[in-house]
C-alpha cells in the first residue's frame, strides 16, 4: 500500500491554497476522500463550496473571523481552540488526502497545539496524503516534506493598490 506522502506549499507568493485545492479536486476526481482544515481564515472562500458538493469535508473558521493582527486575547483563545477541536476531529476521520491550510501560520502564531499539528502529520495513517500550507514553515514541517514548492512572489496587483478580487484571490 503507498504510504502517503508530504506535501509543503509555502512562501511569500500567490497560490499555495489554490495548488492545495487543486489537488484536492484531483483526489476526488480519482474517487478518493478529501478532509480539508482551513486555519486563521472565516471559512468564506469560493473554492469551499464547490469541494463540500463533491463530497470534500471542509472544516474553517466561522463567517466574520478577524485576521490574527485584529484578535483581541480573548478572541485569539477562543479561535485557538477551535483549530484545536477541528484537528481532534480529522485526526479520528479517514480521508485519503488532508489538507491543512494555513498550518504553518498557525503553528508559528501558536493558534494550534504544535504537537497535535504533528501526529497530523508525522503520525498519519498508511496511505494519507497531506498538505500544508503558509508562508513560513515550521522546520520539522520542511523536514517531513516529501514535496516542498515555494511560492515566490515577483510582482502582485496588491502593490499596485488592487485589492483581493472574489474568483480570484478567494
Amino acid at each position: 500500500m503507498d504510504k502517503g506522502l508530504v506535501h509543503l506549499y509555502w512562501g511569500e507568493g500567490k497560490g499555495k491554497t489554490t495548488a492545495a485545492f487543486g489537488l484536492a479536486l484531483r483526489m476526488l476526481g480519482s474517487g478518493g476522500t478529501v478532509t480539508v482544515v482551513q486555519f486563521l481564515k472565516d471559512g468564506q472562500s469560493s473554492e469551499l463550496d464547490p469541494l463540500r458538493r463533491l463530497g470534500a469535508k471542509v472544516y474553517s473558521g466561522q463567517p466574520g473571523t478577524k485576521f490574527f493582527s485584529q484578535m483581541i486575547p480573548e478572541e485569539r483563545q477562543e479561535a485557538r481552540a477551535r483549530h484545536n477541536e477541528l484537528l481532534n476531529l480529522v485526526l479520528e476521520s479517514p480521508c485519503d488526502l488532508l489538507v491543512l491550510d494555513e498550518a504553518c501560520a498557525a503553528c508559528r502564531l501558536d493558534m494550534v497545539a504544535e504537537d497535535l499539528l504533528r501526529r497530523a502529520v508525522l503520525e498519519r495513517p498508511e496511505g494519507r496524503e497531506v498538505v500544508l500550507t503558509g508562508r513560513d514553515p515550521a522546520p520539522w514541517m520542511r523536514e517531513a516534506a516529501d514535496y516542498s514548492t515555494e511560492m515566490c512572489c515577483r510582482k502582485h496587483p496588491y502593490q499596485q493598490g488592487i485589492t483581493a478580487r472574489k474568483g480570484v484571490e478567494y
